[in-house]
């Protein structure tokens, strides 16, 4: 990550297109931001694209804009992204799913470096940083004849790429950290994770990247705030099955095995007897409940509603 940094800050302020690549949730948005605000583009808009969710009648007009009476609904002129990106930087996001007639089109904006608003008969001169993204093997999209080599020749002038979240797991720990205070509630401390519960989170594959890791976090906050999270605290209908799984495996070597021997980095005086696995009903509403009020199981006399709501 200091690397891919460090390759931000020196293709910052190049005027070439920039392809970023990389699994969904790694942050490639981020790194367009960092490469629009790191240049001297920065006091011009940065404005993002996500191609993928335009419907494909409407992408034309989207990216180029469209003249009053271009087409049925189209009411009054309509600026495109790259007019507004002018001076700026326009980031298409998810750019191996634009349809191949528009890819055309937008390699002629890159090369004239103009743009024709549907229904205009005037091209529109711009001055834009074009960034794209794509989780796609864009190499492969062109072998199969879905991306135009031509234009991913002209993207990729300047490839960086954002790494899967297994493949820097030794970053887990800051990331927890940073989003369990940026997320945590008003007036609440952040919550804390336990040593199982890290060496799980740093064991997880993360299909989803740093994004499922932020959402899962945003989960346990609002369940349990200000409180530690521990492997067993969470029932199993509140993990992603893989993480769910996992915690089954390690528990099992945790059965068989040394505490310490699995923790070797865990100070002799934290206590690991939250560690031990009991039997009982991991998806039952009630433990949920109990658990996000702070309460660690439901006493055998029970509690008294009127005092709890009380409480």
């Amino acid at each position: 990550m200091r690397a891919l940094r460090g390759l931000i800050a020196t293709v910052a302020n190049a005027n070439a297109s920039v392809l970023i690549s990389g699994e969904s949730g790694t942050g490639k948005e981020l790194v367009a931001r960092a490469l629009h605000d790191e240049s001297d583009r920065a006091g011009g808009r940065f404005v993002p694209v996500n191609c993928a969710a335009i419907p494909r009648e409407l992408v034309e007009a989207e990216l180029f804009g469209h003249r009053k009476g271009a087409f049925t609904g189209a009411v009054t002129d309509r600026v495109g992204r790259f007019e507004l990106a002018h001076g700026g930087t326009l980031f298409l996001d998810e750019i191996g799913d634009l349809p191949l007639d528009i890819q055309v089109k937008l390699l002629r904006v890159l090369q004239e470096r103009s743009v024709d608003p549907v229904g205009s008969t005037k091209s529109v001169d711009i001055d834009v940083r074009v960034v794209s993204a794509s989780h796609r093997d864009l190499e492969a999209e062109v072998k199969a004849g879905r991306f135009r080599e031509d234009l991913y020749y002209r993207l990729n002038v300047l490839p960086l790429r954002t790494p899967g979240l297994r493949e820097r797991t030794e970053d887990i720990p800051e990331l927890v950290m940073h989003h369990a205070q940026r997320l945590s509630t008003k007036g609440r401390n952040a919550i804390r994770f336990s040593p199982d519960m890290m060496l799980a989170l740093k064991s997880y594959q993360w299909p989803g990247n740093v994004r499922e890791l932020i959402n899962l976090i945003d989960r346990f906050t609002a369940l349990f705030p200000g409180q530690e999270i521990g492997l067993r605290t969470v029932p199993a209908a509140m993990l992603p099955k893989g993480l769910a799984a996992l915690r089954d495996e390690l528990f099992g070597k945790i059965a068989s095995s040394n505490v310490m021997e699995l923790f070797p980095e865990v100070p002799d005086e934290v206590d690991m007897t939250h560690a031990v696995l009991e039997s009982e009903d991991d998806t039952s509403v009630q433990d949920i409940i109990m658990l996000a009020q702070g309460l660690d199981e439901l006493p055998a006399e029970g509690v008294s509603l009127k005092q709890r709501l009380a409480d």
